[in-house]
């Protein structure tokens, strides 16, 4: 069995205690590797490790920091293949998800932060005639960027380039549940020569190790994406010693279609951003509001279009639904759906779990599940369940659904469809969220702000933005 190893110091090392946990495969309910439980003793070594290595990092040209991260770049290109079959081991996923985004997202990622630094300008301004204002932006330090499980590489690379770009050192930590393409992709950082220390990563708990980065004194930068509740957390430790800290969290995202939609359009895209990798991404529209005129033709169709998902081994290429990612996830959203049912839903297609033979006959599969007949204000439509679980919803007006959105703790992002263009920007405007698709979803431009309002989060990623976190700004006034 297969034993991952940190990464520490441009060395694969075993953490200092000893200790490892097990690494479930997802389709198959069993163990199949052993990570790394590391403590604040791995973490230490990591921040010293990326401290030493920063000097030489930070002041490191521009164009040379870049044509590394180019190269880490073409490796993942070149490991797609490979880097998509761990990923759906690890997570369970459907193979081809993983190899048509979770895979080239990550390679994109650093491909674009490589270039996105060589165009990343200064401010200078003029002023009176007198003096000559300019801004500069420097490196803050050693970064620590701890990721999520749900799109494993994708996410964790979003963190790492930008950071790596703008001329920090980084100790990353992935979840706990699906480290593998991680560990891969020291193997490809130390393939492209990365120097030492540059890129740190420590596998463990995130109430272990994740705390000992965010609590670290030496790591004055934190980006997280992750559940709210452990975004509260970090902020509570971070926050009083004035760490620079970006959060992104949860989401109970509305999709609003209206009667004037493409029907068909809407129709495919909803199944999909519904339930596209087991519904466990946070941008997937679980809170379905359809328009009184078109409410049970959509209805129809949509539990039609679900019901003929493939649910199977994650490996298979006809594959369209895979497992969940553990146990106790599945346990998890199978409370919830019982939680509906005892709030007055009424299930409309799956809400089961669904046991087959063969190498997946003990994997964590569930049916994609379609409830309706809930109030707006139930636990099923408030809380995050982060899984195949839609509602669905009838409204009469633009007024109405736009009070029924908003009526939501979180504000991650939100998919409009209709083909009436004024009503689509006032929709878009009035929505509490950071994120507007019309007529499209998951369509995104590695340039523009990514981010949440309200609790689905604190600051922006993406783009400028990213570069600007990850930067300290300076003002040097000259007198002329």
């Amino acid at each position: 069995m297969e034993k991952i190893q940190n990464y520490i110091n441009g060395r694969w090392v075993p953490p200092q205690a000893g200790n490892y946990l097990d690494n479930y495969n997802p389709a198959e309910g069993k163990v199949y590797s052993l990570i790394p439980d590391s403590d604040e003793k791995d973490i230490g070594a990591a921040v010293q490790s990326a401290q030493n290595a920063f000097p030489i990092w930070s002041r490191m040209a521009v164009s040379e920091r870049s044509n590394f991260m180019i190269k880490i770049a073409d490796l993942i290109a070149r490991d797609k293949e490979m880097l998509a079959q761990a990923e759906s081991i690890d997570n369970g996923k459907p193979i081809s998800l993983a190899r048509e985004v979770d895979i080239p997202r990550a390679e994109a990622n650093f491909r674009f932060f490589a270039t996105a630094i060589l165009h990343f300008s200064s401010e200078a301004h003029l002023t009176d005639d007198v003096a000559v204002n300019y801004t500069r932006r420097s490196p803050i330090g050693v970064a620590g960027c701890i990721s999520p499980w749900n799109l494993p590489l994708y996410l964790f690379t979003w963190k790492i380039a930008p950071a790596l770009a703008a001329g920090n050192c980084v100790v990353a930590k992935p979840s706990e549940i699906t480290p593998m393409t991680a560990y891969l992709l020291s193997k490809i950082a130390d393939e492209a020569g990365l120097p030492v220390g540059v890129l740190n990563i420590v596998h463990g708990l995130g109430a272990k190790a994740g705390a000992a980065i965010v609590a670290h004194p030496e790591v004055p930068v934190i980006t997280f994406t992750g559940g709210t509740v452990t975004g509260k957390k970090i902020a509570s430790v971070a926050a009083p010693i004035f760490k620079k800290l970006s959060l992104e969290l949860g989401g109970k995202n509305p999709n609003i279609i209206f009667d004037d939609c493409d029907f068909e359009i809407a129709l495919e895209t909803t199944v999909r951003s519904s339930f596209s990798n087991q519904g466990q991404i946070c941008l997937c529209g679980s809170r379905i509001f359809i328009q009184e005129g078109i409410y049970e033709k959509f209805k129809k169709a949509l539990v039609e279009k679900v019901e003929q998902l493939i649910i199977g081994d994650p490996m298979e290429e006809t594959t369209q639904f895979g497992a969940l990612v553990s146990q106790a996830h599945l346990n998890k959203v199978l409370s919830y759906i019982d939680l509906a049912k005892e709030e007055g839903g009424k299930i409309l297609t799956g809400g089961k779990q669904v046991y087959s033979e063969g190498r997946c006959s003990d994997g964590y599969f569930l049916q994609p599940t379609i409830i309706e007949g809930l109030e707006n204000s139930c636990r099923t439509n408030q809380e995050e369940i982060f899984g195949p679980v839609i509602t669905l919803m009838p409204f009469k007006d633009e007024d109405e659904v736009i009070t029924l959105a908003n009526q939501i703790l979180y504000g991650l992002s939100a998919t409009i469809w209709t083909e009436n263009n004024k009503r689509a920007h006032k929709v878009a405007h009035a929505l509490k969220a950071g994120v507007v698709w019309v007529n499209c979803w998951l369509l995104r431009d590695l340039r523009t702000p990514f981010g949440g309002m309200k609790a689905s989060g604190v600051g922006r990623e993406g783009g400028l933005e990213a570069l600007r976190f990850f930067t300290e700004v300076q003002n040097v006034c000259v007198k002329l």
